[in-house]
């Protein structure tokens, strides 16, 4: 009952702005005089509530910065300074103007480009607001709703985040508090952090083990219920600090804590996504990982990471941790136009424990034009020794063998994305995957998935994405818990930032 009531908070938030309107208009046609109609074309209209108007209460403030940010933005406003190439892609209507690159808030040298949310500007007339303004720090979220249709019945697994076929979902409430660091400027070093929390159905992927996970690991699956733990769960998934030192080549920023996985195209959160669904090859993969990262930018073209964690998705006080190097470089080239991102996203000498495989990746983005551009991305994961992998496996029964053995996985996954309008984007997505021995998907099976979406930007603060997604499995029966050897399903979700 509980993701109602928030689906619910989520509708009532996004009405707000229509509501205010509404009132409005409500209450100039209330002053005038009926009986005096040249009066009534001369009597100006009542002044709108601002979202700075610190007159007003909390609640009218959050909802008329809800109408301001559904007006057209000033074509004339100043660019931002940077101290980087130009932005390759535009966003809105993509997820993010910048080439991929994980580890930062934003490539250094790039200025923090996070828009100013209602709920940040209806706190500007408090005390603390104004102290979150003095000092750099914002706050703002989303709340992530979806609905799906599907051919399955029982479970849409190994498609995320939607695995529950036919439904209503509450994927994602998320609150982030974080201060960016300033990467334009080279005269001091400056700092940032960022605590960001989910809760929702998603919290089933992004969960590290040491970390609020006895909600996913210690409670097995209801009934019908495709994945195992809680129905809804709490994820405080990001919790770092970063130090930013640019007397070190380019500049150098220093993390500590718990990031998201470096190479994706795709991400957690789901406003960083160009597609409601993931590929198989992001639902399988590393989600977080915790300990000290560097990125070094050596020039405009070239930059470079290095750091240690405790392996895939455990924390670094857990058993289960193993010492792990991560390494990426990313280059780009100088028109602009094209990206390589090779990444070793986790190399150990450890056999396999807790999701600890060896990952190694590539993304190539390129761009046709400023309205059309493409991603790919590959890689090759495997465990060592992973119990019940090894010889003599039962045939059919995955993990059935006695002893241990190497289990590995390989795909691609391409992106075509098109800017319709600087409201619209469409994207096309098409992926081939193989779990060779079925250790990450539960069927040793070949995939091919194909997916087509749509994002419309109502306003910065609503985005509507419908989605269509057809997907295979060639060797064996992989879809409504190995009842299908194919699905097909439609989705439509919204994402309510505020």
């Amino acid at each position: 009952m509980q993701y109602k009531k928030l689906l619910s908070s989520a509708i009532l938030v996004a009405m707000m702005p229509v509501g205010q309107a509404m009132a409005t208009v409500d209450a100039s046609t209330d002053a005038a005089p009926t009986s005096d109609s040249q009066s009534a074309m001369s009597a100006p209209a009542p002044a709108k509530v601002s979202s700075g108007d610190c007159s007003v209460g909390f609640l009218s403030r959050f909802a008329a910065a809800y109408r301001e940010d559904a007006e057209p933005a000033d074509p004339n406003a100043p660019a931002t300074p940077r101290r980087a190439m130009p932005a390759p892609l535009d966003s809105p209507p993509f997820p993010n103007s910048e080439w991929q690159l994980g580890g930062v808030d934003a490539p250094i040298g790039v200025p923090d480009t996070n828009s100013q949310y209602p709920l940040e500007k209806a706190l500007s007339c408090t005390a603390f607001g104004q102290w979150m303004k003095n000092n750099r720090i914002e706050v703002f979220g989303w709340i992530n709703p979806s609905a799906n249709a599907s051919t399955s019945n029982t479970s849409n697994y190994p498609l995320s985040y939607a695995t529950r076929p036919n439904r209503l979902e509450f994927n994602q409430w998320v609150l982030n508090i974080e201060r960016v660091p300033d990467t334009v400027q080279t005269d001091h070093v400056d700092w940032g952090f960022d605590i960001s929390n989910l809760y929702g159905y998603d919290y089933h992927f992004t969960t590290m083990k040491g970390v609020f996970s006895n909600q996913l690991l210690n409670n097995p699956a209801g009934a019908n219920e495709p994945l195992t733990g809680k129905i809804y769960g709490d994820d405080p998934m990001l919790f770092y600090y970063d130090l930013y030192i640019p007397s070190v080549a380019q500049g150098m920023e220093i993390r500590f804590g718990r990031w998201l996985s470096l190479p994706d195209i795709e991400a957690q959160f789901s406003p960083q996504n160009y597609l409601v669904t993931h590929s198989i090859l992001y639902t399988v993969d590393p989600y977080t990982q915790m300990g000290v990262m560097t990125t070094t930018k050596l020039n405009n073209q070239w930059t470079v990471q290095l750091g240690v964690n405790g392996s895939n998705d455990t924390a670094i006080w857990n058993s289960a941790a193993r010492p792990s190097l991560q390494a990426c470089v990313r280059w780009v080239s100088k028109s602009n136009d094209d990206m390589l991102y090779p990444c070793v996203n986790n190399f150990n000498e450890s056999d396999y424990n807790y999701n600890n495989v060896q990952m190694y990746v590539m993304t190539w983005g390129h761009r046709f034009s400023q309205s059309f551009h493409m991603l790919t991305e590959s890689y090759y994961m495997y465990g060592r020794n992973v119990p019940g992998f090894g010889p003599g496996e039962t045939p059919g029964i995955t993990g059935s063998s006695p002893l241990p053995g190497k289990a590995g996985e390989y795909g691609i996954v391409n992106y075509l994305n098109f800017e319709l309008s600087p409201s619209n984007m469409l994207s096309f997505r098409n992926e081939f995957y193989n779990d060779q021995k079925g250790q990450r998907t539960g069927f040793a099976t070949r995939y091919t998935s194909h997916t087509v979406g749509v994002t419309h930007w109502v306003s910065q603060d609503l985005e509507i994405r419908p989605e269509l997604r057809y997907e295979h499995s060639y060797d064996l029966p992989a879809y409504d818990e190995g009842k299908k050897s194919s699905q097909t399903v439609a989705l439509l979700d919204a994402i309510i930032h505020y």
